[in-house]
């Protein structure tokens, strides 16, 4: 790639989507420059209007002019275009498949059903049923990490970065929902904390106390 590669992404902190396209570039060291939105209950940006016409959503990884949406599409699109530093996707067609398939797992059974549930509501019996789903979710996940280390085996990869934006997200979801996932699945808890010594996972995503700030003024201002 060019020197004078225009690299911006659109960018929300406590985003679980918008820490995926951050720790591809942080493997990949590649410099970029992210402009946070700020206000997106408030009202969203005219940039993010005009590169996100049809979801309205971040991440949006804008590259020479050019908009990239929904973040394992981001993240896919950054390691074919830097293949060759720190490759995130297997080589193998069979893992590559099967790597896609977890993230997508991911996508619709982790990142987008139980947030709300442990956030936004009070305790009921709804509740207690998105608990024992989640963590019955999240023991399948444990089942695919098996004895490795990482979910790319040896080495941190695609599938790891997908997944990784929950260990940020544990101290708030236990805090709210009042329940430990370590006690009920240890191996994704220790795979998370393995995942944070590295140096650039450590230092591309945010601390999980700020994640929980960030809720609770989320929550105030929406009078929860």
């Amino acid at each position: 790639m060019a020197n004078n590669d225009q690299i911006v992404v659109l960018d929300f902190l406590p985003s679980p989507y918008g820490m995926r396209v951050r720790l591809a570039f942080a493997a990949k060291g590649i410099e970029h420059e992210g402009k946070e939105e700020e206000n997106l209950m408030e009202g969203k940006s005219s940039l993010l209007l005009q590169m996100n016409p049809v979801h309205k959503k971040i991440p949006v990884l804008i590259h020479n002019g050019k908009p990239i949406c929904e973040s394992l599409i981001i993240v896919e699109y950054i390691d074919g275009l830097w293949k060759d530093k720190f490759p995130l996707l297997p080589s193998d067609p069979y893992q590559r498949a099967q790597a896609k398939f977890w993230a997508h797992f991911i996508d619709n059974k982790v990142a987008l059903q139980y947030p709300s549930f442990f956030l936004l509501f009070p305790p009921d019996r709804k509740l207690w049923a998105a608990k024992k789903e989640f963590i019955e979710t999240l023991k399948l996940l444990e089942g695919e990490l098996k004895s490795k280390p990482y979910f790319g085996g040896e080495k941190l990869g695609f599938l790891d970065i997908a997944l990784l934006p929950l260990h940020c997200w544990t101290y708030t979801l236990e805090t709210f929902g009042n329940f430990s996932i370590e006690a009920e699945c240890p191996k994704i808890v220790t795979w998370g904390k393995r995942c944070m010594e590295e140096e650039f996972v450590s230092s591309s995503l945010p601390h999980p106390h700020k994640i929980y700030e960030s809720v609770v003024e989320f929550k105030k201002k929406m009078g929860i």
